[in-house]
């Protein structure tokens, strides 16, 4: 089996956008602080849920034309995932943070604990859909050089 070759460009890197729920109870703060911490960390950038719920035409462009999509939610009410869905939006990866076993509660009911629990759940591949694609990505990419999209100038 031949590896891809990999490059410091980041190009083999997937694009992820990450919609956290962003809800007022701690699972909600949790899942936007988690969002920030990927982002950082250049697991993918983080995007507001609330604009993609009023059908910002950009956003939603953006979210299917990405490799993956990745929703955090902080209950069962799902709401990111239901506002996703409503604009045609599909999670390639979907965790509910009361699923992860952290109890929902006050705003400021957490800890860094918790918020690493959530980065390393994402990174880990939790809650990963089998067979997502959003619904406008084209299959495949078309790579030339050293493989990497960055046409050997890496």
């Amino acid at each position: 089996m031949t590896e891809k070759p990999t490059c410091s460009c980041g190009a083999n890197e997937p694009k992820r956008i990450i919609f956290p729920c962003a809800g007022q109870a701690n699972v909600g703060q949790l899942t936007n602080l988690a969002a920030l911490q990927l982002t950082e960390e250049g697991y993918g950038s983080i995007a507001c849920v609330a604009l993609l719920g009023i059908g910002a035409e950009n956003l939603i462009a953006n979210a299917l034309n990405a490799d993956e999509v990745v929703i955090l939610d902080g209950c069962p009410m799902l709401c990111a995932k239901k506002i996703a869905g409503a604009q045609g939006v599909a999670a390639g990866q979907h965790l509910v943070l009361t699923e992860m076993g952290i109890a929902k509660g006050p705003s400021k009911n957490y800890t860094d604990k918790d918020i690493e629990k959530v980065v390393s759940a994402c990174w880990k591949g939790e809650g990963r859909v089998k067979n997502a694609a959003p619904s406008g990505k084209k299959s495949g990419r078309k790579d030339s050089g050293s493989g990497c999209g960055c046409n050997g100038t890496c």
